[in-house]
Formats: structure tokens, sequence, C-alpha cells
């Protein structure tokens, strides 16, 4: 996940040099992503921002990368649950 996000915020491309292209939702497809899914990894996703102790500023900007894809990501209805 690191390659990706240094990618994303404008470093080098080691993530699509080494994988290819992102595609996140495709790379997840063969897994079931429903609701407790996106809170499980949210919830260690939140844990491991705190503990950068960024500035506010770019916390919110991260954080708010992370939940708006955590959303997307979701491919499980949850009425299949």
């Amino acid at each position: 996940m690191a390659l990706f996000l240094i990618q994303f915020w404008g470093g080098p491309r080691s993530y699509s040099e080494r994988r290819g292209r992102p595609r996140l939702r495709m790379r997840h497809a063969p897994f079931r992503v429903d609701r407790a899914a996106h809170d499980a990894w949210l919830r260690h996703m939140r844990a491991a921002v705190d503990a950068l102790h960024l500035r506010q500023d770019l916390e919110q900007l991260l954080w708010d990368y992370l939940t708006s894809t955590a959303a997307v990501m979701i491919n499980t209805p949850e009425d299949l649950d």
C-alpha cells in the first residue's frame, strides 16, 4: 500500500512500474468487501494515520481520501451479508 500512496500523492511511479495501473476495484473484485470489511479496514487505517502525527490539514486530506476510497471498494450488497 505504501508504494501506491507514495505514487498517488505525487512521488515516484514505483507502484505502476511493478504492478501496472492501480485499478483498485478490479484488484479487489475477487474478494468479498462488505460494510464490515470496510469498517475494519478504516479502523486500522485510523490507527495508522493517528500514529503519523501529521499536521491537521494533511491528516484530513489523507483521511478524506481513505474514507472515500473505502466506500468505493464495497462490492457486496448488504442484503447478501
